[in-house]
């Protein structure tokens, strides 16, 4: 069986409640942000994200489904003219919820609901491994044309400080490998007492 699950209404009738969340929504996509109640922020969320889309579709027809909740005409050419392109490649998800607390003079709980405006990033799973590839590939190139730009003639003094670095690491290598079999020996002989 159906149980409903919005709970009591806000403001004291349906007529109200829908007045009420079509002003919520005005002021949100007037000032792309607005502090209200958690259950207030709750319940815009799905009027706004609705309305959004409607103004995403741009016609006519969208346009007066827009009307029948927000009133104000500057408030729904903003939405249309404004808002819409920047979500236009959002495939949902407009707007978002930050809980900040509690209000000082009855404890309720606050929040901040916001309009989505960044661009949206799609993760693709396949290219993403290809991408890695490609920067790298292309910054050897680039490594190597600002060398052959540069002109820069090497000397006896540059080669005998690389001679000498290499040799400097190759000795590092050989003690680090010689560390290793030392630790290895004198696990054996612990080994060796102890049976």
């Amino acid at each position: 069986m159906p149980k409903p699950n919005k709970g009591p209404r806000l403001g004291g009738g349906p007529a109200h409640e829908r007045l009420l969340l079509g002003n919520l929504a005005a002021q949100l996509f007037t000032h792309k942000r607005i502090q209200t109640t958690e259950t207030k922020a709750k319940r815009l969320q799905p009027v706004a994200e609705r309305l959004i889309t409607h103004a995403k579709k741009g016609d006519l027809h969208a346009r007066r489904r827009v009307f029948q909740v927000i009133t104000d005409r500057g408030v729904v050419h903003e939405l249309f003219t404004e808002i819409a392109p920047l979500v236009a490649e959002r495939p949902g998800g407009y707007t978002r919820i930050i809980k900040t607390g509690y209000r000082k003079g009855d404890n309720a709980p606050m929040a901040v609901i916001e309009l989505v405006l960044e661009p949206v990033q799609f993760k693709n799973k396949a290219a993403a491994p290809a991408a890695e590839e490609a920067p790298a590939a292309e910054e050897a190139p680039v490594v190597d044309e600002a060398a052959e730009t540069a002109d820069v003639e090497v000397t006896d003094a540059d080669e005998a400080a690389v001679e000498a670095a290499e040799a400097e690491a190759d000795s590092a290598e050989a003690s680090d490998a010689d560390v290793a079999e030392d630790a290895a020996a004198d696990a054996d002989a612990k080994d060796e007492e102890t049976k």
